[in-house]
């Protein structure tokens, strides 16, 4: 008996768990347009010309530097991709956008400022601003004239933000909100211009106010002193009865939550972005190391051991990309759905992120620990050498640690991308009861030995179909013996997304080799095909492993061993010679650069 998927043009929100999609309806990034490129390329010349030349200036944290390189940025349109042209901006869609993140990404601690000035420090008074307030603050945001920052966390309050302590109070001649509390770890705060600032009214209603540096009552710390990112300016910020105009108010009172929740939606998906860019700096960088240093009177890069680990970080690198880009061709899809409904381009962007929040989600746990494990690949087979300053990769592997914690501790990111799920299942968004209760069925059933699917890929579309069924059976499983338990089960939910993370990915990766193949034909896809078949052979012991937790910690007796020999049904890969494959990989990007992949 098989489990009914779906196969679907247009897949919403976690749709893909249930639904099988075909190669032709996925966005690759080989389909960028002309521009696209071109865009991507002034990225990488502006980090060349402007940044990597004065990087240990950046990290000293020199007055003014870091603000006149955004001012350059501006000058050349980098800040203001997304924005809309009435507002000074290029209004270029969602994947351009995501690739402009990209394509700065390498830039360490400037990539940071600009990331924190396009996302967090504008999109909040985009989206949820005044016909006014937009007026007032978006063009100058889009030219980088103002620079952006923004106040959510507090001392005693990361993850969980909606307990901050930040109060204000109106003014007794009803003109101002007077702002008392702190707020810390505030990119961008040292020189920022704007800031999107989180408070309680009458310490119960959580607000968003647009706080202008000068306003009396505001004022600022000293820079932290960082063990990565050091030239990002990070500094706390203090309100002592500061002076906020009524008109200031972002959004609607009591409303700050909804502010804050969608913009981290879009950030998550775009600091993956920033992370994959970082990622390609760091493999091209350990590259170049791997095909130059000797040992042994031959190059490292011809050794056995370091072709394994610039294999697996080209093939994970390009896993990344792959979902990165089928994500941010549903999100820009459904944004133009919700615009040609007649919503307005806030609502738009946001709905489509929201509809999107789960692999937003996925995104960022993925890409930031690619980036700290390329980082730290890079830094042993640079071997002492990766340990002094005097190479790049040193400043790589600091800076990557950041990415695990802020936009969301990767943590929170893997209870919240079950917890979205399942919600979602409750209120009827997704229907995941039915191939669940398939999947149980097949477990009781004799297993279907018919006529099997051929041609190339058809082993690696039954794996991920199958993969499919191991993570429906362990959560199924789960909820229906913990219930309402369930949220309190982290260890469970944390094993459910790592099945669900690795999926994902290793669909989209698939789907991407098959478009290629499709257009290129096999042998012109060879390596690619390498690569997903490389990266699906380890998928499915991790999956394994992790569903195997879930299982031994919710599940007894013959309900254990049932649901135990299920999931090595299910996660069963065909046997592959990884070793070969990645040697292969490794010669190309060794010869040629990851590009050439």
């Amino acid at each position: 008996m098989t489990i009914a998927i779906k196969t679907a043009t247009t897949l919403r929100g976690a749709e893909w768990m249930i639904k099988e999609s075909q190669p032709k309806d996925t966005f690759i990034p080989e389909d960028f347009t002309e521009e696209q490129r071109m865009v991507l390329q002034l990225c990488h010349d502006f980090l060349q010309a402007e940044v990597h030349p004065i990087i240990e200036r950046i990290d000293a944290l020199e007055p003014g530097l870091m603000s006149s390189l955004m001012d350059k940025a501006g000058q050349q349109g980098l800040l203001g991709v997304s924005i809309p042209e009435e507002y000074q901006g290029l209004g270029k869609d969602f994947i351009t956008s995501t690739i402009v993140n990209e394509g700065l990404g390498g830039g360490h601690s400037f990539s940071v400022a600009v990331a924190a000035h396009t996302g967090i420090g504008t999109l909040p008074i985009l989206y949820f601003g005044t016909a006014e307030q937009k007026a007032k603050y978006i063009p100058k945001l889009a030219t980088g004239e103002w620079k952006g920052a923004y106040g959510l966390t507090e001392p005693n309050s990361g993850s969980d933000a909606l307990s901050a302590k930040t109060s204000a109070r109106l003014s007794e001649d009803g003109q101002y909100y007077l702002l008392n509390g702190q707020k810390c770890w505030i990119t961008n705060g040292g020189f920022a211009d704007v800031y999107t600032v989180f408070a309680k009214i009458d310490g119960m209603q959580f607000t968003a106010f647009i706080v202008e540096r000068g306003m009396e009552g505001f004022s600022q710390g000293p820079e932290e002193d960082k063990m990565g990112i050091k030239g990002s300016s990070t500094v706390q910020l203090y309100f002592q009865d500061c002076k906020v105009p009524v008109s200031n108010v972002l959004g609607e009172v009591g409303k700050g939550h909804v502010i804050a929740f969608n913009i981290l939606n879009i950030g998550r998906l775009k600091l993956c972005a920033a992370t994959l860019g970082g990622g390609k700096a760091t493999l091209d960088i350990t590259l170049q190391y791997a095909n130059t240093r000797e040992q042994f009177k031959q190059r490292i890069a011809q050794f056995g051991a370091i072709q394994h680990k610039l294999g697996e970080m080209a093939i994970r690198t390009w896993v990344s990309e792959s979902a990165l880009y089928r994500t941010a061709k549903w999100v820009e899809d459904r944004e133009q759905e919700l615009l040609a409904a007649g919503k307005p381009f806030h609502e738009a962007l946001l709905g489509a992120a929201e509809e999107y929040a789960v692999e937003c989600a996925i995104l960022k746990v993925y890409g930031s620990e690619l980036l700290d494990y390329l980082v730290d690949e890079g830094v042993q087979i640079h071997g002492g050498n990766g340990f002094s300053a005097e190479y790049p990769i040193s400043r790589a592997y600091r800076d990557s640690r950041i990415n695990r914690i802020y936009e969301g501790t990767n943590e929170i990111n893997r209870l919240l991308t079950v917890d979205m799920i399942l919600k979602r299942a409750m209120k009827g968004r997704l229907d995941l009861m039915g191939p669940a209760m398939a999947v149980q069925k097949e477990l009781m059933s004799i297993p279907d030995f018919g006529a099997q699917e051929e041609g190339t890929f058809a082993a690696d579309r039954k794996l991920i179909l199958h993969l499919k069924k191991a993570l429906l059976m362990v959560a199924g499983g789960a909820v229906q013996k913990l219930m309402m338990k369930l949220e309190q089960e982290q260890e469970i939910l944390l094993c459910l997304a790592d099945m669900g993370i690795e999926i994902f990915h290793a669909e989209s990766a698939l789907l991407r080799a098959m478009r290629l193949c499709e257009e290129r034909g096999e042998a012109a896809t060879a390596l690619q095909i390498d690569m997903v078949r490389c990266y699906l052979y380890d998928a499915a012991d991790r999956i394994h492993k992790s569903g195997k937790d879930a299982i031994n910690a919710f599940a007894s007796g013959d309900e254990q061993r049932m649901m135990l020999l299920g999931l090595k049904r299910f996660t069963k890969a065909e046997p592959f010679n990884t070793k070969d494959a990645r040697r292969r990989i490794t010669a190309k990007v060794t010869a040629d650069g990851y590009d050439a992949l």
